[in-house]
């Protein structure tokens, strides 16, 4: 398996590399670039040898491969190397035999453990997973997911890192922000939440967990400071809020919703939160209350009444003036 998730990354290097229009890629060109990017995916030297560029290349041009148009070009005595067709990308191919077969494997152990406690995830999984490698003419599901979403090509990325307990210092620029701020981060963990996607992790300057939204991530880089190991449980960390946001000055209040009648079998059958209770007509909520808890109820209108907190009156009361001072 090692060996297959390696090759993957060497074939999307060299990818990249062949798609360059400006720069020229010899051999030691591809084997430095290689190597290099093995290195900071396995966080320790790895060294990939001239033989090996050849069979990548030679897969990668065949049809089990991607039908890759790579051709080589003179540059006085050395070759260089470079697709003919400047948009072709292997990302663009479809998934090859050897790819089918890999998922289909998956998809049978899938089968075997997803009845199993806390893998309930992997039904949808496997949904997706079918969907794409034996699509109908006709399509009968879909999915949310936003392909043009910025950053989400940093995922894997990041990931790895996690894994490898790399600590990394990321180039951020919030929306409102003029300047990129440069934080040195320990990533400890990924979330999606509303089709985007947040690295969580230590800010070694503020000395605080802080949560960074991908799309907002100019650059990464692997720093070689001391990974201090990470002391949160997660799934505690989500369990009282809505979203990605955590004031740790608060803490969860009990709330008293009232829906119209039309209203209430939906938010019956679709909970709010994993703490949602119903009775006496209401709906009862223990959770903090953050910006993305007041922004799913501002998105109710006219159908919910909040009966409790007063905070949280005060705070939709607010929020609706806004709304009217706008129009």
């Amino acid at each position: 398996m090692a060996t297959n998730k390696h090759a993957i990354i060497r074939y999307r290097i060299l990818d990249n590399c062949f798609r360059s229009k400006y720069k020229r890629y010899f051999i030691q060109d591809l084997i430095d670039k290689c190597s290099d990017g093995l290195s900071e995916h396995m966080g320790e030297t790895v060294t990939v040898s001239r033989r090996q560029i050849f069979d990548d290349m030679n897969f990668m041009k065949s049809e089990a491969g991607y039908n890759a148009p790579i051709e080589s070009y003179k540059d006085g005595r050395p070759v260089y190397y470079r697709y003919d067709d400047s948009n072709f990308s292997i990302e663009k191919s479809p998934i090859n035999n050897e790819e089918l077969e890999q998922i289909s494997d998956a998809l049978e152990i899938f089968g075997r453990i997803k009845g199993l406690p806390n893998f309930e995830w992997l039904a949808e999984l496997e949904t997706k997973l079918r969907d794409s490698i034996e699509p109908d003419q006709n399509a009968i599901i879909s999915f949310d997911h936003n392909p043009y979403l910025k950053g989400i090509e940093n995922l894997q990325t990041l990931y790895n890192f996690i894994k490898q307990k790399v600590v990394l210092k990321v180039n951020y620029q919030g929306f409102k922000m003029e300047d990129q701020i440069p934080y040195t981060i320990h990533p400890y963990h990924l979330k999606q939440f509303n089709n985007r996607w947040f690295l969580f992790g230590l800010n070694e300057e503020l000395d605080k967990i802080q949560n960074l939204p991908l799309d907002r991530i100019l650059e990464i880089e692997p720093v070689n400071n001391s990974y201090k190991d990470c002391t949160i449980d997660f799934e505690e960390f989500f369990e009282d809020i809505i979203g990605v946001t955590n004031p740790e000055e608060q803490i969860a209040e009990d709330i008293v919703l009232e829906f119209t009648e039309h209203r209430l079998p939906y938010v019956i059958s679709k909970p709010i939160h994993g703490s949602q209770k119903f009775k006496d007509g209401k709906i009862h909520l223990n959770l903090k209350i953050n910006r993305e808890f007041t922004s799913y109820l501002m998105s109710f209108g006219a159908d919910v009444v909040v009966l409790s907190p007063e905070n949280l009156k005060i705070i939709m009361i607010e929020e609706a003036k806004k709304i009217i001072n706008i129009n």
